[in-house]
């Protein structure tokens, strides 16, 4: 009796644990969203709804290339160097007609990425050594193809960066159609099935004959594209590309928003809902601190108390 009695609090911890890490997510979206009815004035605005859901856009397009990539126990830190990228892609080829430079910056985009799987997969090398590397040399490849801030005025990309379809922003269709595509692959696709495999173990899905290193390609390749695609956006709607600014510290919001969504960082389980729910609670907690006038700083501490606490429940329950 006193033995069953001193277990109880142990398998309730645990419980308690597995819970939060699979829907802790969706209850910081639910307190900061109470908080903000409350106490942030014109919360519920229709237009607030839409500047929120326009800035979140190009992290959760970036987080969900991510996710597939720390499925498969890799990460990505070259996703904002691909942005810039695609940037300067679209102003160097705009000339040609919107939709052929925005087909080459993806283009552009899905071939970097490729690069980074062919050397993780085919070369052996860390992805985070190749990744960082493609971080540093795609952004100065980026800015030696434009050195400089240019205007991109063009009214169809124009519309595409402001304009909307049903009062919501074609930013946030696009946004979710590739919601819907990767929860898709992940879920229903064989490919879906082989990435988590490599992900939870690779030598054995080797042994089993998976092509892994086909899958660790594709995964890099539709980072990378995910990514340019982001970057086509932010430059459409800033109708300008800069090399020097867009993407920067992206990697780090897209990472962020995987790891507090519920995918562990080592691989072998992917959330895509989880995915969306963690970008939506960092752009609504970093909203939510500036509407209240706090300092950046504040800002920076709120979102590393909530990547540690994800971490925390990740590792816990990796133990058990």
């Amino acid at each position: 009796m006193s033995l069953s009695l001193r277990g109880r609090p142990r398998v309730d911890r645990e419980r308690v644990l597995l819970w939060m890490r699979d829907y802790g997510v969706y209850v910081g979206v639910a307190l900061v969203v109470v908080f903000n009815v409350v106490f942030t004035p014109n919360f519920l605005s229709f237009e607030n709804f839409r500047t929120q859901a326009v800035q979140v856009a190009p992290v959760l397009i970036v987080a969900l290339g991510m996710a597939l990539v720390i499925a498969t126990g890799g990460i990505d830190l070259s996703v904002g160097s691909v942005m810039a990228l695609s940037a300067a892609m679209i102003s160097l080829y705009l000339g040609y007609g919107p939709l052929v430079a925005v087909l080459v910056a993806v283009g552009v985009g899905a071939l970097a990425g490729a690069a980074n799987g062919v050397l993780v997969a085919f070369a052996g090398l860390q992805a985070i050594i190749v990744t960082l590397a493609m971080m540093i040399g795609g952004r100065g490849l980026a800015l030696v193809l434009l050195p400089q801030l240019d205007g991109v005025r063009n009214p169809d990309l124009r519309e595409l960066g402001s304009g909307s379809f049903l009062a919501v922003p074609y930013v946030v269709w696009i946004a979710a159609l590739l919601v819907a595509a990767v929860a898709f692959l992940v879920r229903r696709s064989v490919f879906g099935r082989r990435l988590v495999a490599v992900g939870g173990n690779r030598r054995a899905a080797e042994l089993s004959g998976l092509p892994v290193r086909r899958v660790l390609l594709g995964v890099y390749a539709l980072s990378g594209a995910l990514a340019a695609v982001a970057g086509v956006l932010v430059t459409a709607r800033l109708q300008a590309a800069d090399p020097n600014s867009v993407g920067v510290l992206i990697e780090l919001s897209a990472i962020t928003a995987v790891v507090v969504g519920g995918t562990p960082l080592t691989g072998g389980r992917v959330r895509i809902a989880g995915t969306v729910a963690g970008a939506v609670l960092m752009q609504l907690l970093v909203a939510t601190l500036i509407r209240h006038d706090l300092p950046p700083s504040w800002t920076q501490m709120a979102q590393t108390a909530v990547i540690i606490g994800a971490v925390y429940l990740a590792r816990d329950r990796g133990r058990t």
